[in-house]
């Protein structure tokens, strides 16, 4: 009878037909007065969502202090309740970190067994030295279920530290669950998708976590697969400023071995890749990928929408956010959605009210605080972007990102040292990121520090090329390069970076560029090559004051060094009047010719160019 009731309860839950299950369940309670029976009994009445009859079953049975499972199903009753406190009370505040088991102890573990079956590990007399295993780590007089229990409920410590905005506590009980448990993805995916780690305490906990603990039917090669293939799953989730490569070869093995191509997770992970190298369109090729197998995967909706505003894809986030409004509207990402579309159009005041109340549904959703700062930022209100910026420095503590946007606001400010203060601390939790390296070497130059701007400029143009950034992207960091390399005198090392700039398209970023140009060719005594480049510059922006004046000074020195001696300009049409190629130039032919004509050895003229008197 005890079988045929709990098939039949099973086969309920299976049909989420609970209202049959919580019928059987009560005669099978009763019948066999089991804890496990009760336990499944509650577990039912919490699908329902009847937290307060879950419970009050639990209690009333007095399963919550002698059971662990059922202390932990009582704990989340209580959190889905808001009643962190209470559940707090039920959890305890200690976590169990005698569970926890050190990197590769498992492994060792089977090792030593398989050794002592095979005979390996005897002393002089045959007998077995069973001294020689350790037996100090307490895990081995916990079950396997009891100890997957108390990683949930460190899970759940967790949880309630961080509605109550304790994030360091929160950052700890995670941890600890994840150490107790390696499959309690649960507090991982918190800790990462909170960010409450830095890019390089993330990969230096997934070093610390003992994926040889994962057990699968006995067999030590089905084992050691699975901590491969859970670590690959696990790295697929870290900061994408870090270890781009380890990323790379995890995510080709998934794809390749385990066919995991088109899983939208590897997808997504990927996509992150590309946004934090700026190949925003590659990103948005994968989200879509993404969205159209799973039109409502909110995970994936973050770097969508960030991908869309990057590319001005207006029609596609004004359908985007409508139908997301009209089918879930109580998503937070809904809402970012439609602040993007209105930031994207310009539309700043109903960004900040949506991002508003993005951030007010989730006070944890890091996106819609960002969005929230950034309206401020756009409209120049520093003050009040500098302290939405600070609360999400304050939610998002691993992250670089806040920290950044501070020192950018206090750099428009001119608060230079709070700038080099708030930038210091990013450069502290990442040292990967272009923007915050060219924001840094901005400061070293209005600072006066040439060589320290020079070279975090040139770390900047590194750093995106190792990690395959679109050389689009940093035009002006290049840019800034210039600047500063003018500045300290190394007048044809700027020289080159600015006809770099223009190479990778920096024509579109209007006068300023050309005007640069001119200014150092006219500081290297090119007047004539300045003047060139300065009517390349008005063409741009007619009316820029800069090119004008600059242009002016030019015509100015190019008239008073290009003006020749008559007798020289004698002895110089005698010359081209014996040259064999018989080229006519006029007076401003003449100028450009000077640098072009070569007399070799045996007196003959050579050109390297053809010059029309133009």
């Amino acid at each position: 009878m005890e079988k045929f009731l709990r098939e039949w309860r099973q086969d309920a839950l299976n049909k989420h037909q609970y209202e049959s299950a919580i019928f059987i369940g009560d005669k099978l309670l009763a019948l066999t007065n089991n804890d496990k029976d009760a336990f499944w009994l509650a577990q039912v009445h919490f699908s329902t969502g009847n937290y307060s009859r879950a419970l009050s079953f639990l209690a009333k049975n007095d399963l919550i202090k002698s059971n662990s499972s059922c202390r932990y199903l009582a704990a989340h009753c209580l959190i889905k309740q808001s009643k962190f406190e209470e559940a707090l009370v039920v959890l305890g505040d200690k976590n169990p970190v005698h569970l926890i088991s050190a990197p590769g102890s498992a492994r060792r573990k089977r090792q030593h067994i398989d050794a002592l079956v095979h005979g390996k590990l005897r002393n002089g007399k045959g007998a077995v030295r069973s001294d020689r295993i350790d037996r100090s780590d307490e895990r081995d007089h916990e079950d396997s279920s009891n100890i997957k229990f108390e990683a949930a409920m460190c899970y759940l410590r967790g949880v309630c530290y961080a509605k109550q905005n304790a994030f360091d506590r929160a950052k700890e009980c995670y941890k600890d669950a994840v150490q107790i448990d390696v499959q309690c993805f649960e507090a991982f995916d918190q800790l990462m998708k909170n960010s409450l780690m830095s890019p390089e305490e993330e990969w230096k906990f997934l070093e610390s976590l003992d994926f040889d603990s994962i057990t699968v039917n006995d067999s030590s090669s089905s084992a050691q697969e699975a901590a491969e293939f859970t670590k690959m799953l696990y790295m697929t989730r870290l900061s994408k400023y870090e270890h781009p490569e380890n990323f790379t070869l995890a995510t080709e093995t998934l794809s390749t071995h385990y066919k995991l191509s088109d899983n939208p997770d590897i997808l997504l992970a990927k996509a992150d890749l590309l946004f934090t190298q700026c190949r925003f369109r590659d990103s948005l090729t994968l989200t879509e990928a993404i969205l159209s197998n799973d039109r409502y995967n909110f995970a994936a909706l973050p770097v969508h929408l960030a991908c869309l505003h990057e590319l001005n894809e207006k029609n596609a986030l004004f359908l985007i956010s409508h139908d997301l409004a009209d089918n879930h509207p109580e998503e937070p990402a809904s809402w970012l959605a439609i602040g993007v579309y209105y930031l994207t159009i310009r539309r700043v005041a109903e960004a900040r009210r949506f991002f508003s109340k993005s951030s007010m549904m989730d006070p944890h959703f890091g996106p819609a605080w960002i969005g929230f700062a950034h309206t401020f930022a756009a409209e120049g209100e520093h003050d009040q972007a500098i302290s939405a910026y600070s609360t999400a420095a304050r939610l998002f503590q691993g992250t670089h990102l806040p920290p950044l946007f501070l020192g950018m606001q206090n750099l428009q400010l001119n608060n230079l040292a709070l700038a080099h203060e708030y930038l210091n601390s990013a450069y502290g939790l990442c040292r990967t990121d272009p923007l915050l390296l060219n924001e840094l070497g901005v400061v070293f130059y209005h600072e006066d520090h040439l060589e320290d701007a020079i070279k975090v400029f040139v770390q900047a143009l590194r750093v995106a090329s190792d990690i395959h950034s679109e050389p689009r992207a940093w035009i002006a960091t290049r840019a800034n390069l210039g600047h500063a390399l003018r500045r300290a005198g190394r007048l044809p090392e700027a020289l080159e970076q600015f006809d770099e700039v223009l190479r990778q398209g920096g024509k579109e970023e209007g006068a300023p560029i050309f005007t640069a140009k001119g200014l150092v060719l006219m500081e290297m005594e090119r007047a004539w090559d300045a003047v060139v480049v300065l009517h390349e510059a008005l063409a741009v922006s007619p009316q820029d004051p800069i090119a004008g004046d600059l242009l002016k000074r030019a015509l100015e020195l190019n008239g008073e060094e290009g003006i020749m001696e008559e007798s020289e300009e004698e002895e110089f049409d005698r010359k081209m009047e014996g040259n064999r190629r018989g080229a006519r130039v006029g007076r401003k032919g003449r100028a450009k010719m000077k640098e072009v004509v070569v007399e070799d050895m045996d007196g003959s003229l050579m050109m390297d160019a053809d010059l029309s008197d133009e």
